[in-house]
């Protein structure tokens, strides 16, 4: 049995017509399977801890989120025991960094057919992170500074939904990061690691814990990061002038920026951040809040997830 966990309001609106496009072809094949439809903030949460309560460690139940990466981090936060699921990804959003990192495909159709045939199940960590008396799993990253700041007030932003409809989503993200970059004030943090000890570094622009290369809709923060190495890579942009930066982003598409002087990447498997004054945090691209310090790390046990045949 598939049991799947749907955003029907991904890709504003246009996730519930993929998956009705989904559902004819499972039933064309006879496929068995049973979906959930969220309606709120938080509802993927209460349905993967029912899922995963059905499941065992021995015979671990199929849990498929069709969504985006902000859809992920609820359905990772709410699975009781990740031994007792497999977990497979179809996207519906517009990031897509979770496939970009992970290697899966990002059409829909075909996303569904790697689930269905179930012949490649690899292992992915899974880092929590922890904002004051709450944890929450996430699969991309989780951080504070300029990135999460795109990211709050995105959600906020009222021609977002407009512009989704016209495919020019990205424009909201644009304009919004191009006024944050022009006045957001740099901050100092702490980084606290188990590998590293304590640093310090001033003039921060984002300090952000990455199980994955891409965040942000195809920034390869993180050339290096590998989601099944049992590690975070921490990533600091440090002492980089509002010019300098100019020319730091957009290299990070290709991950030129970790040349440039005052981009630090550190691993470890915990790391507590703390900074000045609250900031705004994400996780997996969606609120966190504004806090002054979270702590990030890796889950003992590892996630199984249906990946393409090599």
């Amino acid at each position: 049995m598939y049991s799947f966990i749907v955003n029907p309001n991904s890709r504003s609106g246009q996730g519930r017509e993929i998956w009705n496009h989904l559902r004819s072809i499972m039933e064309s094949q006879g496929i068995s399977y049973q979906y959930y439809l969220t309606e709120y903030v938080g509802h993927a949460t209460e349905f993967a801890r029912k899922i995963s309560a059905s499941g065992t460690p021995d015979e671990p139940a199929t849990l498929v989120t069709v969504g985006g990466d902000g859809t992920i981090y609820e359905v990772l936060t709410g699975i009781e025991d990740l031994d007792s699921v497999i977990f497979g990804f179809i996207p519906t959003g517009s990031g897509n960094d979770f496939c970009r990192s992970m290697g899966l495909p990002r059409n829909p159709e075909e996303a569904l057919r790697i689930i269905l045939n179930k012949r490649r199940i690899v292992s992915m960590d899974v880092p929590k992170i922890q904002l004051g008396p709450h944890a929450y799993r996430f699969g991309i990253s989780a951080g504070m500074g300029y990135d999460a700041a795109i990211c709050q007030e995105v959600l906020i932003t009222p021609g977002k939904k407009f512009l989704n409809r016209l495919h020019l989503g990205k424009l909201t993200y644009l304009m919004v990061a191009l006024k944050q970059f022009l006045f957001l004030t740099p901050f100092t943090v702490t980084v606290q690691t188990d590998t590293e000890g304590e640093r310090i570094f001033p003039k921060t622009w984002f300090a952000t814990a990455m199980n994955q290369k891409y965040e942000g809709g195809g920034f390869k923060f993180c050339p290096d990061a590998r989601p099944d190495d049992g590690l975070l890579d921490v990533i600091v942009l440090s002492g980089i002038s509002r010019f300098k930066m100019l020319f730091c982003l957009p290299s990070a598409l290709w991950g030129g920026h970790t040349k440039i002087k005052g981009v630090h990447i550190l691993k470890c498997r915990d790391v507590h951040i703390t900074s000045d004054y609250p900031l705004p945090v994400h996780k997996d691209g969606e609120s966190g809040g504004i806090q002054r310090e979270f702590s990030v790390s890796i889950e003992k046990k590892p996630l199984k997830i249906i990946m393409p045949v090599l």
